[in-house]
């Protein structure tokens, strides 16, 4: 008996079709504005580390007085001289220090921009409104500057993302077109596209914008251990959420890792969820430990190479799981016309992100 489909059934299924994979994009939409707008639409300072240098009665109620009037803002605390609060600049324990004017010096901040330029300007405007009372002009001083190619500071954010586009695109290639391979020449196209993705961005970083002056080797390295974590992850994460697996990497590797990384405002600055985030999440790890890295004489950078190599374990155990899964399923080793159609709307939705 012949089945006849009438046109209006096969524009009614292609219309279904359209619509169930407009879904992804409306998720995207949704994620990325909660996200971005929740961690970025307005930055206020909570509990942001500032000293104030001396000893005395006098700089005891100036810092009582400001952490009174922060209401919350500042966590003021004195220190005896100038080498201890640039000590605790250096070792990014705090966001700036303020010497009170005497006679014949005006007021002087101590800030570390290197650290974090945004920072450093929220407690420059902070101390400016300090001195403008005592009728003083403010000296501003910064003990770790950025390289003379990255002069906002951001740089290596920007860099971050780069290195993050290259990594998840890449999932959705070698998890669709080569879904047929075995999960281990996916797991090796994945370790060779992250050392790819990390050399594409030390060029960045290095001989072509200059975002840093030294320690270049470094940066390839942390690049790496970024990209490899995020490439297998997505790989492994393929086998379970096929043509989902965009939109959760999208959501781990954007939503929440570019406004937890620390790059555009510190935690000090933004809302208690995205803060609590940038202790672990990968891309904190790799902009603190590159900022510590080149910066900061590598302070705090074995714990955040930590966070990148734990990341790029748990890659490496959902591999392990994605192809012991594969194997229960008996995958076949080809393609059906269906999986390959699948497949290419898979890629074109990636490409197009």
């Amino acid at each position: 008996m012949e089945v006849r489909v009438s046109a209006g059934q096969t524009t009614k299924g292609a219309l279904r079709h359209v619509l169930g994979h407009l879904l992804t994009p409306l998720l995207m939409c949704i994620g990325m504005g909660l996200a971005y707008l929740g961690a970025f639409h307005a930055p206020e300072p909570h509990d942001l580390r500032v000293d104030i240098v001396g000893t005395g009665p006098r700089t005891q109620v100036l810092a009582q007085t400001l952490h009174d009037k922060g209401a919350g803002a500042l966590d003021v605390r004195t220190v005896p001289d100038r080498q201890t609060a640039t000590t605790a600049l250096r070792d990014q324990s705090s966001s700036g220090a303020y010497l009170p004017g005497t006679p014949g010096h005006t007021p002087e901040l101590l800030v570390a921009s290197a650290a974090s330029d945004t920072s450093a300007m929220a407690v420059e405007k902070v101390f400016t409104k300090v001195a403008a009372a005592q009728d003083q002009p403010l000296k501003v001083t910064d003990v770790a500057p950025v390289a003379s190619g990255d002069p906002t500071g951001q740089g290596v954010f920007f860099l971050l993302v780069a290195l993050s586009i290259g990594s998840y695109a890449s999932v959705a290639v070698i998890g669709g077109a080569g879904a047929a391979l075995p999960m281990r020449i996916r797991a090796l196209l994945a370790a060779g596209m992250s050392l790819v993705v990390s050399l594409i961005g030390t060029v960045f970083a290095g001989p072509l914008f200059h975002l840093v002056d030294h320690g270049l080797g470094g940066v390839w390295a942390l690049s790496w251990l970024y990209s490899a974590g995020i490439l297998l992850i997505g790989v492994g994460l393929h086998t379970f959420l096929r043509r989902w697996t965009t939109l959760g990497l999208m959501v781990l590797f954007v939503m929440l890792n570019f406004t937890s990384s620390g790059g555009i405002y510190r935690p000090e600055l933004q809302p208690g969820f995205f803060g609590s985030l940038h202790a672990f999440w990968n891309g904190a790890g790799f902009v603190e430990g590159v900022r510590g890295h080149v910066y900061f004489d590598g302070h705090a950078l074995g714990r955040n190479v930590l966070v990148l190599a734990l990341w790029l374990l748990a890659g490496a155990a959902l591999i392990a799981l994605a192809g012991l899964t594969e194997n229960r399923r008996g995958r076949a080793g080809a393609a059906t016309p269906v999986e390959k159609a699948q497949v290419e709307e898979e890629m074109e939705e990636a490409v197009g992100v």
